[in-house]
C-alpha cells in the first residue's frame, strides 16, 4: 500500500516547510520524481528542497543539459534531471542516468514519464496540481 501526504499551499513561502516535510517523508529513498504540468511549480519546489539540503550552487532547470549536479555543504551530491526535451530513452541512457539512479546520490527528476522504464522500483513521487492559483502537492511512496 502506498503511503501519501497531501498539502494545499497558496504561496512560495510555504515551500520551505514543505521541503522539510518531503525530506522527512522520503527517508532513505534517493529517487524523487516530480509530476505536474508545465508551470505547475516543479522547479520552484526543487529549489526549495535544494536549499533545505544545503546545496551550495545556484539551482536552475537543466532543460538543455538534462542534468545538473549540485554539491551540498556536507559533501553529498544532488542530481537534478529535466527530461522534457528528450525524444528517446537512448538519450537518457547516453547521459548515464542509470548510473545516477542506482548510485547513492539524491536524484530529483522532472518529466519522469519520459523515462519510466529506466527508473528504479522504489521512488518517491511528488505530484503538483494547480487549482485556482493554489498548488495541491501530494507525496507518495511504497
Amino acid at each position: 500500500m502506498k503511503a501519501s501526504q497531501e498539502y494545499l499551499i497558496s504561496s512560495e513561502q510555504e515551500l520551505e516547510k514543505l521541503a522539510t516535510e518531503l525530506i522527512e517523508f522520503a527517508g532513505q529513498n534517493k529517487i524523487w520524481i516530480f509530476n505536474g504540468e508545465m508551470g505547475a511549480g516543479k522547479t520552484t519546489f526543487i529549489r526549495a528542497i535544494c536549499q533545505k539540503l544545503e546545496v551550495i550552487q545556484n539551482v536552475s532547470s537543466p532543460t538543455f543539459s538534462l542534468v545538473n549536479e549540485y554539491s551540498c555543504q556536507n559533501g553529498d551530491l544532488v542530481c537534478h534531471f529535466d527530461f522534457y526535451r528528450i525524444n528517446s530513452l537512448k538519450e537518457a541512457v547516453d547521459i548515464g542516468c542509470e548510473e545516477y539512479f542506482y548510485g547513492n546520490d539524491i536524484c530529483l527528476i522532472e518529466w519522469p514519464e519520459k523515462i519510466l522504464n529506466l527508473l528504479p522500483e522504489r521512488v518517491v513521487e511528488v505530484t503538483i496540481i494547480e487549482i485556482d492559483g493554489k498548488r495541491k502537492i501530494t507525496f507518495y511512496h511504497d
